[in-house]
C-alpha cells in the first residue's frame, strides 16, 4: 500500500507541474503588440458606436428604396473579409453591409462583455438601427448563421433570411470545450493568435485548401494584431455553449434561403433536412446546393452562390418593399 501511495502522490506532482508549466506556456508573452483598430484600418473600412462598442463595417452598393439591403454575418474565428469574394458580386444588384461581431476582425473585444449568439443578435439589431437599414435580408455564415436566426426573430426590420452552413443544429466545435477552465480558455486564445495554427484550423473547412491564400492570413491576422485580442478572445474562449438556436427554426417567419455547401465534412443531409423541416412556419424556404463546396461555400463558389441570392425569394420579395 506505501507503493501504491507513493506513486500516487508522484503522479499529482506531475500532474501540478504539467499543469503549471501549461499556465505558464498560456500568459508567456506572444511578441504580437497589440495596437488601436484604426491603425490597422483600410480605406474600405469604416465603423460605428453601438451600445458603447465599435463595430467595423463594409459597404458594397449604394442604399435605395428599389434594391434591398444585405447584412452579412461572419462565422467564428473569421471576419468580414470572409465576404471578399461574395459581397462586391451582390452590391452590384443591392446594398450590402459587411460587418465584424464583437470580438472579431477589427470590432472592438471586451473583456468584460457576454459573447452569447443572443448578445451578438442584439448588437447586430443595434447595427441595423444605428445605420438606418430596412428591408434588410440577414446571412450569417456558420456561427453567423445561428446569430442572424436569432436576429430575424427580434429585429423588425429583417425580411429575410439567408443560412450559410450554419451553426443551428450542430456547431461543429468539440463539445469538450464547453468545460474549458483556467488556463484552457487563454491557452485557446493563444492558438488561435498564432499564424500557422489559424491557417491549418482554417484549411480543414475547404475543399480546395489553395483559397486560403497567404493574403487571406493577412487579413484575418489583422484581429490578432488588434487592441483587446487576448483578453476578449480569452473570455469568449469560457463561454462556449452546444448549440441551442434549433428550436428557434419554427419561429421564423420571413422568407429563407439555406445556402449548402455539400461536401461539408462537418455536416451532412440530415442536419440539412432538419434545418428545412423546423423552418415549417417560414412562408417560403428555397435551398441551394452547391456541388464541389464545403463550410465556407460563400468563399468556395462565389459566382454561384451570389447568382442563386439574387434570384430567390428573399431578395425579390425585399426588393419589391
Amino acid at each position: 500500500m506505501k507503493v501504491i501511495r507513493t506513486i500516487g502522490k508522484n503522479f499529482l506532482r506531475l500532474l501540478v507541474i504539467l499543469w503549471l508549466a501549461l499556465a505558464v506556456y498560456a500568459y508567456w508573452p506572444t511578441g504580437i503588440e497589440e495596437v488601436p483598430a484604426e491603425q490597422l484600418a483600410s480605406a474600405d473600412d469604416r465603423f460605428v458606436t453601438v451600445d458603447g462598442l465599435s463595430l467595423r463595417y463594409r459597404e458594397y452598393g449604394q442604399p435605395s428604396a428599389d434594391v434591398p439591403s444585405v447584412l452579412l454575418i461572419h462565422g467564428f474565428g473569421n471576419s468580414l473579409q470572409s465576404f471578399r469574394d461574395l459581397a462586391p458580386m451582390l452590391g452590384e444588384q443591392a446594398h450590402v453591409v459587411a460587418v465584424d461581431m464583437p470580438g472579431f476582425g477589427l470590432s472592438s473585444k471586451p473583456a468584460d462583455w457576454e459573447y452569447s449568439n443572443a448578445n451578438q443578435a442584439r448588437m447586430m439589431s443595434e447595427l441595423v438601427k444605428a445605420l438606418e437599414l430596412d428591408a434588410v435580408v440577414v446571412g450569417g455564415h456558420s456561427l453567423g448563421g445561428a446569430v442572424a436566426l436569432r436576429l430575424a426573430l427580434i429585429e423588425p426590420a429583417i425580411s429575410g433570411l439567408i443560412l450559410f452552413n450554419p451553426g443551428i443544429i450542430n456547431t461543429g466545435v468539440p463539445r469538450i470545450a464547453e468545460y474549458y477552465f483556467w488556463p484552457l480558455q487563454r491557452l485557446s486564445a493563444k492558438q488561435f493568435g498564432n499564424r500557422d495554427f489559424r491557417e491549418n484550423f482554417l484549411k480543414q473547412s475547404y475543399v480546395d485548401p489553395e483559397i486560403v491564400t497567404p493574403q487571406v492570413m493577412d487579413n484575418l491576422m489583422l484581429t490578432v494584431r488588434s487592441e483587446g485580442y487576448m483578453a476578449g478572445m480569452t473570455k469568449m474562449m469560457g463561454q462556449y455553449s452546444a448549440a441551442t438556436e434549433s428550436p428557434l427554426l419554427q419561429e421564423v417567419t420571413v422568407p429563407t434561403l439555406i445556402v449548402w455547401g455539400v461536401e461539408d465534412r462537418n455536416k451532412n443531409a440530415a442536419e440539412l433536412a432538419a434545418l428545412q423541416t423546423g423552418l415549417s412556419r417560414a412562408p417560403k424556404v428555397e435551398t441551394l446546393k452547391v456541388q464541389g463546396a464545403g463550410h465556407y461555400v460563400h468563399e468556395e463558389a462565389p459566382e454561384v452562390v451570389a447568382e442563386g441570392i439574387l434570384a430567390a425569394h428573399v431578395m425579390v420579395g425585399a426588393a419589391r418593399l
